[in-house]
């Protein structure tokens, strides 16, 4: 499984952004997918994911205002960012835990490079 991230762009506080995760080898369709982000000088912390059936999982930080889906025949899952804050600027990673159901700890055995959202004040 290889997975694209896209969608990173600049925006102002207030605005949204909805980001990517496309498979470039391989189907989505039995792994759960998570989000996750990481500042500088920062440690990387989990945003969101979503199960093969799309149950969903938010952090307190973005729950209201960010939304995560999948649509299996584009082999995609999105993640929809309203209201960002200027504390949402991360480079933001979607990955596969190799499993069908969200995980908290892991392990994610497959990884995006990453896509950058500034939020500017």
């Amino acid at each position: 499984l290889q997975l694209v991230e896209s969608g990173g762009g600049l925006v102002h506080a207030g605005g949204s952004l909805r980001l990517s995760c496309a498979a470039s080898v391989g189907t989505l369709d039995y792994y759960a997918i998570g989000w996750f982000r990481q500042a500088p000088g920062k440690e990387r912390e989990g945003v969101s994911c979503i199960s093969d059936d799309g149950s969903t999982y938010y952090a307190d930080s973005v729950k209201g205002r960010f939304t995560i889906s999948r649509d299996n025949a584009k082999n995609t899952v999105y993640l929809q960012m309203n209201s960002l804050k200027p504390e949402d600027t991360a480079l933001y990673y979607c990955a596969a835990p190799g499993t069908t159901k969200c995980t908290v700890q892991g392990p994610y055995d497959y990884w995006g490079q990453g896509t950058q959202v500034t939020v500017s004040s």
